[in-house]
């Protein structure tokens, strides 16, 4: 639960907390009716004393409402609907209802006893100051030791020491301390190699050896001995169906309220039913909460909690597989997007010269590429992050892998995003399909790759490995979702050139994204032939300018009804500036890129797909590099004197075919 909390997405969890507490509260609240329900029925069926009924009823309520958040992680982490909009929102509400849950039941067992009410504030003391603790250890940590990639195994061995201790503590004091461990895990500090080394040393014991015996543990309490008449077959379908009936009915309410579609809502009441190691824990409180349970009881209770979770990962599965389609990412490409929306991106690296700049919301993702040498092939994904396989001992990465931890911890620290940060390790021949899966398994709309090339002091390009540039031609080929190159050579004042074509709108998109960052001046150039325009003059005003997009300026309707709608959005509010260059060929072309060399460090503009256009045919002739397109190729070479950094993006092919097909 440590771990959990530790990787629980909160900014995420922040934005959606409406819409998952009001999910997770919804088929939790009709759990408690039914079970409130179904228990005067089910008490004598149980063989239960009246002299416990209150503690009865109050634990079948718990056991029909409750959700294992471990279950659902797992299952979702397996089945890769972990990053999509109904898996994360499932995973959250399951958190909701087990904190809820297990605060109900530490509150009843404080109620029984007066020392044990005394307890409870100790444990929560306990809790505050492991939290105080850890912040302070976190930071500390952080600063020693720069040259390492991880933190030493003592160090890791203090930290947890005070999680097992103050865990220790509260399973001493006759409480349960699942819930004190996730909020330990959820308080911890994000930032730098602490918590990056906590996640890698624990996410692999945690999956390959916790998980396994605690799903084994909760199998073995079936015992099917007690299934030996109808009668109490009868009782356990009874309490199954109570509980799909319950998650089912109260999340499909929820949803409907929610406006959530019918299938997946589905989706998300089958995961919620997913039971765990707490209904174990309410149905064995025997001693705690004073009940005294028939061996009949106990088992047919134990039995049920067994049966839903069999019955609901086989579901979820299916579910699944037969709407895959809908369940894809469906945001494959900017131009569609809204602003608003969160934008996920994966950005891969082969050394530690990063660059980046703060959207909001996002949720980017950091690949780390390394070039094997050996026959040996090693990938690894976001969903089992950073395995032992590739320790500190093993030279991976090198020491580029520090310079990309403390790029990252700066950039963290700087802006407050948290950067989830993997690695893959492969031939240059294969390093393609490594980055494609993991940007469809992410589900993220961009994906950000460095240019082959690298500037040097003196201002000039120099040639770097061939193996990057052929990779980077076969993610534009083969990616799922659009791609952007990235020519580096700094940021402030940015420009982006708009000739036309799907491109150049992809561009344009994400231009609207970094245009929120408050320390970025984004002007747009709208680049078009002088030939067709009635006005000669290029700062007459915004009315003429608008006038202009409204007429054409021998762009396709497309093209004019998106940079209309871009301008009277953000140019006409202040947010972006906004400069047309009226050119006749390619050469004016040249000039006016020649005008502004200086003027911005960093260019955005669309790899192609503007078709036959006379004001860039003629330019390909000096085209070195076709993976960054007529114009990117023109801007990152060294003959044109630009100093500031090109950002070539290709917007997703199948978004292009859709929007032809349109």
């Amino acid at each position: 639960m440590f771990l959990i909390g530790l990787e629980t997405d909160v900014p995420y969890a922040i934005r959606n907390i409406r819409n998952a507490s009001v999910i997770a509260y919804g088929g939790a609240l009709l759990g408690f009716a039914f079970g409130l329900g179904s228990s005067f029925f089910l008490q004598h069926q149980l063989e239960v004393d009246d002299h416990f009924k209150s503690p009865y009823v109050f634990s079948l309520m718990l056991i029909l409402s409750y959700t294992a958040s471990p279950v659902v992680i797992r299952l979702a982490g397996e089945l890769k609907f972990d990053t999509s909009n109904v898996g994360r929102l499932a995973i959250v509400s399951s958190l909701i209802v087990e904190m809820t849950c297990l605060l109900l039941f530490n509150f009843m067992l404080a109620c029984h006893s007066g020392k044990l009410f005394k307890y409870g504030f100790y444990c929560f003391f306990l809790s505050i100051l492991v939290m105080v603790i850890n912040k302070y250890l976190s930071n500390w940590f952080n600063k020693r030791n720069h040259t390492q990639k991880y933190l030493k195994n003592t160090e890791v061995f203090v930290i947890l020491s005070f999680v097992i201790g103050s865990a220790m503590f509260m399973e001493w004091a006759n409480y349960n301390s699942i819930m004190n461990c996730f909020v330990i895990g959820l308080m911890f500090p994000r930032e730098g190699k602490t918590a990056r080394t906590l996640s890698h040393k624990l996410t692999y014991s945690v999956h390959n050896f916790i998980l396994p015996i605690y799903f084994g543990y909760i199998g073995f309490q079936f015992n099917g001995i007690f299934l030996n008449n109808w009668r109490n077959v009868l009782i356990v379908l009874i309490l199954v169906l109570l509980s799909i009936g319950s998650k089912i009915g109260g999340t499909l309410a929820a949803c409907r309220y929610l406006k959530i579609p019918l299938n997946e809502g589905v989706l998300i009441g089958f995961i919620l039913n997913l039971k765990g190691h707490a209904d174990i824990l309410f149905i064995g409180s025997a001693s705690k909460l004073l009940i005294v349970w028939s061996p009949k009881a106990y088992n047919l209770l134990l039995i049920s909690v067994v049966l839903n979770t069999l019955i609901s990962g086989p579901v979820v599965a299916f579910l699944l597989r037969r709407e895959e389609g809908l369940f894809g990412n469906m945001r494959t490409a900017l131009e569609i997007h809204d602003p608003g929306e969160e934008l996920r991106m994966l950005a891969c690296v082969f050394g530690p010269r990063l660059s980046g700049c703060q959207t909001t919301p996002t949720t980017p993702y950091l690949m780390h590429l390394i070039e094997l040498l050996q026959k040996r092939k090693t990938k690894v994904s976001y969903h089992e992050k950073e395995q032992h396989e590739l320790s500190d001992d093993e030279d991976y990465g090198g020491n580029d892998v520090i310079g990309i931890h403390e790029a990252v911890d700066t950039f963290t620290a700087e802006t407050g995003i948290f950067i989830q940060v993997g690695k893959a390790v492969s031939t240059f021949t294969s390093l393609y399909e490594d980055v494609c899966n993991i940007a469809e398994d992410l589900r993220v709309s961009i994906i950000l790759l460095p240019f082959h090339k690298h500037q040097r002091i003196d201002g000039k390009m120099d040639n770097g490995k061939e193996g990057i540039r052929t990779t980077n031609h076969k993610v534009l080929r083969h990616a799922p979702c659009s791609v952007g190159i990235i020519v580096n050579r700094g940021t402030e004042g940015v420009a982006t050139l708009f000739f036309g074509g799907p491109d150049d709108r992809e561009a344009v998109a994400w231009s609207r994204r970094i245009a929120a960052h408050p320390r970025v001046n984004l002007t747009v150039i709208s680049v078009h032939n002088s030939q067709t325009d009635n006005a000669s003059d290029e700062d007459d005003g915004m009315l003429m300018a608008l006038s202009r997009l409204e007429t054409g300026n021998g762009r396709n309707e497309v093209d004019n009804s998106f940079l209309t709608d871009f301008y009277n959005r953000y140019v006409t509010s202040g947010q972006v500036g906004y400069v047309e260059k009226s050119v006749n060929n390619a050469t004016e072309t040249v000039a006016a890129l020649r005008d502004i060399a200086d003027m911005y460090s960093l260019f955005i503009v669309g790899k192609g797909g503007r078709g036959h256009s006379p004001l860039t045919t003629g330019i390909c002739d000096w085209e070195e590099c076709p993976e960054l397109g007529t114009v990117g190729d023109l801007l990152a070479s060294s003959d044109i004197n630009i100093n500031g950094s090109v950002l070539i993006i290709q917007q997703h092919r199948q978004l292009k075919k859709d929007l032809l097909g349109d």
